[in-house]
């Protein structure tokens, strides 16, 4: 039961649904960490495999009280941190409580959630999966704080493996491009209405901008990749015997990696930016 018992994190949609569905279909037992009891209810009806655990990533409360009932259950193999937030929107412009509540969400609580857990994965000699994003490896404007929180869990996932290394705990790193995933929807209301809090003279000088990334979240959501495609990468870095480090989902994924090795920053910034004017168009 030990080796077979994963817990995801913000599994009530996008990425961390279609983790906790593809893992059961490869007989783990998974707990789903949710914050409402809707989610939880729908998470139910995947059988008895599935267990809800009522989980905001940033209570230290709720970290602990799943910590102790997987203990008690029998322990855990995998910890899948998946649950985040993006923050979006012109940098002079962002209010820093929100800078830092992207933080807290995408690199505190991932930490947070791994100090928890990591006594049960010592003992399975599990594995750490960390949702990541190709914006933790090259960083696009006007979304500054979420690839700010990406970089920094890439940073902390290097770390954390070297120093679990003589334990036995390994940790992956997925990074997916564009997912068909609420994330975008979500991030293009607040950035919404983030615009609406700007002055005369800023709301003018990203009108453009803003218009462009709010055009361009609906459209990558359109043309993303299906979240089973990264709960298949999830599955795998679960099960293979000698899993990757990292692994890199969607062909813009790849592409945006292949212009930060080969395309000098001045020239990618302007190349990406018009990039993301003709997709957004």
């Amino acid at each position: 039961m030990t080796r077979a018992s994963v817990l995801v994190t913000g599994a009530s949609t996008g990425i961390g649904a279609a983790t906790v569905r593809t893992l059961l279909t490869r007989g783990f037992r998974v707990w789903a960490g949710v914050r409402d009891d809707a989610s939880a209810d729908a998470l139910r009806a995947l059988g008895d495999r599935c267990t809800p655990l009522q989980l905001d990533v940033t209570d230290a409360a709720q970290i602990a009280a799943a910590a102790t009932r997987i203990a008690d259950d029998g322990g855990l193999y995998g910890l899948v941190n998946n649950a985040g937030v993006a923050v979006g929107g012109p940098l002079e412009a962002l209010p820093l409580d929100q800078l830092r509540a992207q933080l807290e969400v995408n690199v505190v609580a991932p930490i947070a959630l791994v100090q928890a857990m990591l006594p049960l994965l010592r003992r399975s000699l599990g594995r750490i999966v960390m949702i990541s994003s190709v914006g933790g490896r090259i960083a696009l404007p006007f979304v500054g704080p979420y690839a700010a929180s990406k970089h920094a869990l890439e940073a902390l996932s290097d770390s954390l493996r070297a120093e679990l290394l003589p334990s036995g705990v390994d940790v992956i790193v997925v990074e997916p491009g564009a997912v068909k995933t609420p994330i975008w929807e979500r991030g293009a209301r607040a950035g919404e209405a983030l615009a609406a809090t700007f002055d005369p003279l800023t709301r003018a000088r990203y009108a453009d901008d803003v218009a462009m990334m709010l055009q361009l979240s609906r459209a990558m959501e359109a043309r993303g990749i299906p979240a089973e495609r990264v709960a298949d990468v999830v599955a795998h870095a679960l099960i293979a015997r000698h899993p990757r480090t990292r692994y890199l989902v969607g062909s813009d994924a790849h592409l945006r990696v292949l212009l930060r090795r080969f395309v000098p920053d001045r020239p990618r910034d302007r190349l990406l930016r018009a990039a993301m004017r003709r997709m957004s168009s």
